[in-house]
């Protein structure tokens, strides 16, 4: 296997695929997207560190051995995708509870701080939330487990150097993209402030996007 680019056997082929999953739909980027469209560009940045910090935990732990672990022991795989399906489900739920709440009160103009009030508190901490949703993400595992770590070549003498800029692509790459989603989110949130109905049918599609993905994730096979 010839090596490339600091023991890095294809980059441009990872690039490519990089950035193909990365712009893919998923728990993640909705989840920053709908936080930047409720509470704004710096909330959204809260939420986008939450994902970064996930990430960057899978790939420390990828190259320190564990995905090669989870993919040799599949009920380890199969615990956390599990969890992570739950949890998704959970996030969903609360997000239909709060438009619920919201429409109840749609019309009462004494509420103008209704979508962060219908919140519970456990949903106000957008950084801790995004963590948890990137470290149970399937998707994000089976990224690390299953194309992440092929484009290292075994004999290259520094691998963590391999690892180190894989893992920036990756990470630059998803910031480029998350940055994106949360000035995308800013726009629509001054249609939702004008709009109260609009923004209850968003948060009832964004929640049903979130029991889909637990559901396919929970039913999916490895």
């Amino acid at each position: 296997m010839m090596s490339g680019v600091l023991g890095i056997t294809d980059i441009w082929t990872y690039v490519l695929g990089t950035v193909a999953i990365i712009l893919l739909p998923g728990p993640n980027s909705l989840f920053v997207l709908s936080t930047a469209a409720k509470r704004g560009v710096r909330t959204g940045y809260r939420a986008a560190g939450g994902v970064f910090l996930g990430d960057g935990v899978l790939m420390v732990l990828s190259a320190a051995g564990v995905a090669s672990l989870l993919k040799a022991y599949p009920p380890l795989f199969l615990v956390i995708k599990y969890a992570g399906a739950a949890y998704l489900g959970y996030v969903g739920l609360m997000m239909l509870r709060a438009a619920w709440r919201r429409w109840r009160t749609r019309n009462d103009p004494d509420s103008p701080r209704l979508i962060d009030a219908a919140e519970p508190a456990e949903l106000r901490s957008p950084f801790r939330r995004a963590l948890v949703i990137s470290l149970l993400n399937p998707k994000a595992i089976l990224f690390f487990i299953s194309f992440f770590i092929q484009f290292v070549d075994p004999e290259y003498a520094w691998p963590a150097l391999s690892f180190l800029l894989l893992g920036l692509i990756a990470q630059v790459t998803s910031a480029l993209y998350l940055t994106a989603l949360i000035f995308a989110g800013t726009f629509l949130a001054a249609q939702f402030r004008r709009r109260r109905r609009l923004a209850v049918g968003a948060t009832t599609g964004i929640a049903a996007l979130f029991l889909g993905f637990s559901i396919k994730l929970a039913t999916a096979t490895v």
